[in-house]
């Protein structure tokens, strides 16, 4: 089965709402004119975009949130829940990205939650998963990775997790302008796309779409996209320009 390549863009807590609609629009424009076939570009926003570039994107950028709570509803002030991301034409949601992980304590057992009700409400999850400098020098980085497919997504059955991309995000490479070579980086993605096999059978894991999340940019983009386990990126301070994002969408036509 032929993976989705997909090139998922990170606006992180960046632009108010007429430059969140400005920078959008084009992107749309000029997506429209290079993606091929069945390439799959995403946006993820801030809350308080989703509704009008759902409106805007159509099928050519489709849209995504940045998190969601994990109950279905209730007295959780200031929180956004999936069946109203959902509801506002959003098709993905972000869970367990770093920075969720790092400054709010998301365990792996709360994203897991996450996942199941983003799910249950049609949404696809892109379950980031991702280890320190620290755990990247001490070697243990297979452990902490296996560890978070365990506890995150692994109690899925074969049926919901079929339905989930995966970003691999080494933590070391985020916003600091370090990048994973392109060998470590498969190295990480053959790995983790042979514990999905280990779990959910090889048909299942060669269909996973494994994004690669770490400072990827229009420079690093083609090396890192001509991996064999490598499905495309999610991208960070690069999808805050438009050149920047689509020259990034380009690179799978080359």
């Amino acid at each position: 089965m032929t993976r989705k390549k997909i090139v998922a863009g990170n606006w992180k807590m960046n632009l108010d709402y007429a430059e969140g609609i400005s920078l959008f629009s084009e992107i749309v424009n000029m997506v429209r004119d290079e993606k091929k076939g069945d390439q799959i570009a995403i946006i993820c926003s801030p809350y308080l975009h989703l509704n009008s570039l759902a409106k805007l994107g159509g099928e050519t950028v489709k849209i995504g949130a940045q998190n969601c709570h994990q109950n279905e509803s209730g007295a959780f002030t200031g929180e956004i829940s999936a069946k109203m991301i959902k509801s506002v034409g959003c098709e993905y949601v972000i869970i367990g990205h770093s920075e969720r992980r790092q400054y709010f304590a998301e365990s792996d057992e709360l994203l897991a939650q996450k996942t199941v009700i983003a799910l249950k409400n049609g949404l696809t999850p892109i379950f980031c998963i991702g280890e320190t400098l620290d755990e990247r020098n001490n070697g243990s980085y297979f452990e902490v990775l296996k560890s978070q497919l365990d506890h995150g997504v692994f109690g899925l059955d074969a049926a919901d997790f079929s339905k989930l991309v995966i970003a691999y995000e080494p933590v070391w490479a985020i916003g600091t302008g370090l990048t994973a070579t392109s060998d470590q980086a498969q190295e990480v993605h053959a790995y983790i796309r042979k514990e999905i096999a280990a779990k959910y059978g090889q048909e299942i894991a060669d269909a996973t779409s494994i994004l690669y999340g770490g400072s990827a940019n229009p420079k690093n983009a083609a090396e890192l996209f001509a991996q064999p386990d490598i499905d495309g990126g999610l991208i960070g301070g690069a999808s805050l320009k438009s050149r920047d994002f689509v020259d990034i969408v380009k690179t799978f036509n080359s």
